[in-house]
């Protein structure tokens, strides 16, 4: 894979950062990209999860964060069972969009939803996954939140300092929509983030950058995502000290941040490895697509078939049990032909298609 200027700057800020002595030896030579296989993934084409009450949600996004309803349709039947994992699954779905993104939320009508995102659940969780939403003027932004009384997980926006260089004058909040589904604003000034960011426009939510999951191994995800999916590792952070304990509404943070980048960006994926606080809870075992923690990644390749037999050799996890063919009828409504959900090293689903 052909490294751009930005994934090299990326790297550079790394390997310069202080943590070489903690990651060098997984991931040597990880910033030089190996040979594309035939299953690579090429891109993220929208990222999904699960939610209780249709409307209200369809509302929020709508209304506060802009984005635009694009499709509204159900499926049933028992390839979607399959997919799924979820026995009669009746579901309805809504694609929503913001920029060139977007985003898929799924209501079950059968069996009835799931259950709900824990009150006592933090970013430290390692059901915790959340997208960041990129703005131009964070504090016009926030205006909208407050002026919808949106619950926030940080106090206020808060910017990185200069002393974390790969984000320095990055601006971020966290906070919910009413299902407790964790959401970000993120501010990107001059030099940082994804190109797309800086071109000149005139709206205030421009599209989603990245989605971020709670892992707790870095380096089992990056070799997943990298050996056997054919992403990048972008760039890494050491996060911690007074902002990023109000970002994430913890006392004592540490976290470190990694960047994994398909072939074309945006959007991408970012694990988040808390070394402290202590006390982050795991995936739970007996997580079902159904519940309001789930969220779902859709990757983009071209053999689904060959990353599939990939994966089985790698014995990761899989919620289908094969390949699931379509139905023709909603070929067109859900953007896919094939499909097959697993399980990466954290516990995080990903939905595997191909268009």
């Amino acid at each position: 894979m052909r490294k751009t200027p930005q994934r090299a700057s990326l790297c550079r800020a790394w390997l310069g950062a202080g943590l070489a002595a903690l990651l060098v030896t997984s991931f040597a030579g990880s910033c030089h990209g190996r040979e594309r296989l035939a299953g690579d993934v090429e891109r993220i084409k929208m990222i999904g999860f699960t939610v209780g009450d249709m409307e209200r949600e369809v509302e929020f996004f709508s209304k506060v964060l802009r984005f635009e309803k694009v499709s509204d349709f159900r499926v049933v039947g028992s390839e979607y069972d399959k997919l799924q994992g979820v026995f009669n699954a009746n579901m309805r779905i809504v694609h929503l969009q913001l920029g060139e993104q977007t985003i898929e939320l799924t209501q079950y009508i059968s069996p009835p939803t799931g259950r709900p995102v824990p009150i006592s659940s933090y970013s430290i969780d390692e059901w915790f996954e959340h997208m960041a939403i990129v703005v131009t003027d964070m504090d016009a932004a926030y205006s909208i939140l407050q002026e919808h009384n949106v619950r926030q997980i940080s106090a206020q926006p808060i910017t990185i300092p200069q002393s974390n260089a790969g984000a320095a004058g990055i601006k971020a909040i966290k906070f919910h929509d009413p299902e407790r589904h964790d959401l970000e604003l993120i501010y990107f000034p001059r030099g940082k983030g994804n190109a797309a960011w800086q071109m000149a426009s005139n709206r205030l939510f421009l599209g989603i950058d990245h989605t971020a999951m709670t892992v707790g191994s870095t380096e089992k995800g990056a070799t997943f995502y990298r050996e056997l999916m054919g992403f990048e590792i972008g760039g890494t952070t050491l996060n911690t000290g007074p902002t990023q304990a109000v970002l994430d509404g913890l006392f004592n943070v540490t976290c470190l941040v990694t960047a994994m980048l398909p072939a074309r960006v945006p959007a991408h994926v970012e694990f988040l490895d808390y070394k402290t606080p202590a006390g982050g809870r795991p995936m739970p075992a007996d997580t079902s697509a159904s519940d309001l923690w789930h969220w779902q990644t859709s990757l983009v390749t071209r053999d689904i078939g060959a990353l599939a037999d990939q994966l089985r050799k790698a014995g990761a996890q899989f919620i289908s049990p094969e390949v699931i063919v379509i139905p023709q009828d909603a070929q067109a409504k859900l953007g896919f032909r094939k499909a097959l959900m697993v399980r990466d090293p954290n516990g995080h689903a990903l939905r595997l298609i191909e268009e």
